[in-house]
């Protein structure tokens, strides 16, 4: 897979819109955002590195720059994009909504459709790690109290609890995790809270902060708490997140 790297142009801003696609052709473009590849850009929105490379006159693959359009093949019937996350849940009701499971699979560390690998108590040992670092970090930074740096303190736990560093805000992760150590998985809301030691990423929430960074998590495994940078006692009744995905270690 490539290893592409996106940059900032000198003299531009560092990214316009942070991957949200462009409101004149919703679904057609993507704008660039800091932290993402293209291989990684290829496999979320269900094409390959070659095409987008090709339609997008990319001379190095490897080097992209945040704050580009990139254009994206088909319609979003197929292999296009359908102005949606393939997890997107849309408005998360009282009770949080799971992501779509109909769409086939991504090759090369895309998600995974069906069974997930891991049911409620059979956690594999790196998984109870991830969360028992994630609980930690949350107490280190911000207890039951949000601190506004929920990507740092999931950060922080996979480097305690694997280490290496996950760079990126709450909606990035998902993009920077690695494809060798994470594999993405299809299960609701509900399904992945009973679940310790997984990642959780939505693309926006309800804040103003939220709506531009997103929200990212780990899963503690009681049925109804995530940590971060805080623990989130209720993350299942938390509404007004959308672009949901979860993401299970491998190590």
């Amino acid at each position: 897979m490539s290893t592409s790297v996106s940059r900032t142009r000198q003299g531009t801003s560092s990214y316009k819109s942070r991957g949200v696609d462009t409101p004149d052709k919703p679904g057609n473009r993507y704008t660039i955002r800091k932290g993402d590849t293209l291989s990684a850009l290829a496999v979320r929105f269900k094409t390959t590195v070659k095409e987008l490379a090709r339609i997008n006159n990319i001379a190095n693959p490897n080097l992209i720059y945040a704050g580009d359009t990139l254009r994206l093949p088909g319609s979003g019937k197929s292999t296009g994009y359908n102005g949606k996350d393939s997890f997107d849940s849309g408005k998360s009701g009282p009770k949080g909504s799971s992501g779509s499971k109909g769409s086939s699979g991504a090759q090369n560390g895309g998600k995974v459709n069906g069974s997930s690998g891991a049911q409620p108590g059979q956690a594999t040992p790196a998984m109870r790690k991830l969360a028992e670092a994630g609980r930690k970090a949350a107490l280190s930074m911000g207890g039951y109290n949000s601190q506004g740096l929920c990507a740092t303190g999931v950060s922080k736990a996979i480097q305690n609890a694997f280490g290496f560093k996950v760079w990126g805000n709450g909606n990035q992760i998902d993009n920077n995790l690695p494809r060798d150590k994470f594999k993405q998985v299809n299960m609701s809301l509900e399904e992945a809270l009973k679940i310790p030691g997984l990642v959780l990423t939505w693309e926006r929430t309800s804040s103003a902060a939220g709506q531009k960074y997103g929200h990212t998590a780990i899963t503690t495994g009681d049925g109804r708490s995530s940590v971060s940078d805080f623990i989130e006692r209720n993350t299942l009744g938390a509404g007004g997140r959308s672009g949901f995905k979860v993401f299970m270690p491998i190590i």
